[in-house]
């Protein structure tokens, strides 16, 4: 039997319901059985504003609202990366699996993970 090459496979995931059903058709359609194919993973988050402590009215913000956001944004990749668990984690096929994580605008972050591993877009 013909061995085949291990291919790598980008699938960009984020909150939305259609962002799972494009990994359940990833999954489907592009890592048949048997395969050694590896599945990544990316949630890029988006570019992280800069906050000031006086809010607009010169009120002093109390607490740390960058701690804050870095924990929502934890939370949320957390979240995302859960769900697209339940999503491949019944798939029968045996891949790999790669988490990665960006930040900044969605095409480039994108555009530049596939450009540095070298895949084909």
């Amino acid at each position: 039997m013909e061995e085949t090459k291990e291919r790598k496979i980008v699938v960009a995931v984020d909150e939305s319901e259609e962002s799972m059903e494009a990994l359940s058709w990833s999954l489907d359609n592009l890592f048949p059985y048997g395969s050694n194919n590896t599945l990544i993973l990316l949630y890029v988050k988006p570019p992280l504003s800069v906050y000031s402590s006086i809010d607009a009215a010169g009120f002093i913000v109390t607490g740390d609202p960058v701690a804050a956001l870095k924990k929502y944004e934890h939370e949320l990749v957390e979240s995302v990366m859960a769900r697209s668990r339940t999503v491949y984690q019944d798939f029968e096929s045996d891949i790999n699996i790669e988490r990665r994580v960006g930040r900044g605008d969605a095409k480039e972050v994108i555009r530049n993970v596939v450009r540095n591993l070298r895949l084909i877009c």
